[in-house]
């Protein structure tokens, strides 16, 4: 029987932060959490670890990653996944959904035979399902997307990704205004499949038909998508005006202004913002040539830009400094974790995780006051 303590630590909840408690785990399970001057005498077999007044917080789940610490899903093997989870652990990330590019069907298969034998064998961060960007997204929103690998809605190359991914396939960005995307909705639906709105360039009226097929969840908000304008309200300004649809939001203070992640946290229920990293393999890497989707990205301005024509390509961040960064913009500590851990894992439908209360998954994160990772625990292991 595994039987861990960790004391010390100021714990942070929903709505707070306990300062001086401890947490209880046994066989990957959290216990209990208490005030530590509770703390009785101790079993034999406990293992104790001192916080020394670090955060405790739930584990952190990023749902838009492309890469870390130069292992990714577009080196298309096993291990590439293996060391991308081993490094987000000790980044304070306890799961992560790989994300695909934007690719022709056939590639995106091969991409996801070569890894998915991944699934189960993970030592560092859950790998929770695939997150596939694409290729049924706007050409005229394609981001950093190569234009060749866009694709019309063609659920028989679905179904073919399904079969590859077997089963460990959870989320898929698509754009909304696409033809077909009513049976698309259907097969996501069917599959279980989280079907969010992005690289879009939707009217108002096609973004909200999307909400009535069930997308009401969005890709990266501002970002390659129709804007927010006063006589054409478009996918952003339906996201800002309707509060049950949620949306990712990369806090680097570059893909979106601080003062506009503010606002968002002022006019959306707080439970429907979802901190992620849009991170590239290169991220956390430390020689160059830094490359990311087959093309060289170099560092400028706070993000990675291609180098050929300096489109920004991705966000160097991680979920820790998105949390750092949500607080500078003005968040609250709880709100801003919780953007980080309970509403990725309530997105997905996973109510074992996202909060440090008893009986749900030993997954926590450890970081000190400058928000640096200090110890990462992952229903029974550590990082």
């Amino acid at each position: 029987m595994s039987h861990q303590l960790i004391i010390n630590a100021r714990v942070i909840t929903s709505e707070k932060v306990l300062p001086d408690h401890c947490i209880e785990i046994k066989d990957g399970k959290i216990a209990s959490v208490f005030p530590c001057q509770r703390l009785q005498a101790l079993e034999k077999d406990v293992e104790v670890w001192d916080a020394d007044d670090a955060y405790a917080a739930p584990g952190l789940i990023d749902l838009h990653i492309h890469g870390f610490g130069g292992f990714g899903p577009e080196l298309g093997t096993q291990e590439a996944l293996l060391k991308m989870s081993e490094e987000l652990a000790k980044h304070g990330v306890s799961a992560f959904c790989p994300t695909l590019y934007c690719g022709q069907p056939q590639q995106m298969r091969q991409i996801i035979e070569n890894t998915v034998g991944a699934f189960g064998k993970e030592q560092g961060a859950r790998l929770l399902g695939y997150h596939l960007e694409g290729p049924f997204i706007s050409p005229k929103k394609p981001g950093v997307m190569k234009p060749q690998d866009i694709s019309p809605i063609d659920l028989p190359a679905l179904q073919s990704l399904w079969q590859a991914a077997r089963g460990h396939m959870a989320i898929m960005t698509a754009a909304p205004e696409l033809p077909g995307i009513e049976q698309l909705a259907a097969f996501c639906r069917e599959k279980h499949i989280l079907l969010q709105a992005g690289h879009t360039n939707a009217t108002y009226e096609e973004f909200l038909h999307g909400t009535e097929l069930g997308i009401t969840h969005v890709t990266h908000l501002f970002n390659a998508m129709s804007p927010f304008t006063h006589r054409a309200p478009g996918a952003a300004g339906a996201v800002l005006m309707h509060p049950e649809i949620s949306a990712e939001i990369i806090a680097d203070g570059v893909h979106v202004h601080p003062d506009v992640v503010n606002f968002l946290g002022r006019i959306k229920p707080p439970q429907n913002i979802v901190l992620v990293t849009d991170a590239l393999l290169p991220t956390a890497q430390s020689n160059p040539p830094f490359l990311a989707n087959q093309e060289e990205v170099v560092f400028e301005g706070g993000v990675w830009k291609r180098a050929s024509d300096r489109v920004i390509a991705g966000s160097a961040l991680t979920m820790l400094q998105g949390i750092k960064n949500l607080v500078s913009f003005g968040f609250p500590l709880p709100q801003a974790v919780g953007c980080a851990s309970a509403n990725p894992a309530r997105l997905l439908g996973f109510k074992n995780k996202g909060a440090l209360t008893a009986g749900m998954d030993a997954d926590i994160t450890v970081f000190d006051r400058q928000f640096q990772p200090v110890r990462t625990f992952i229903s029974g292991q550590r990082s």
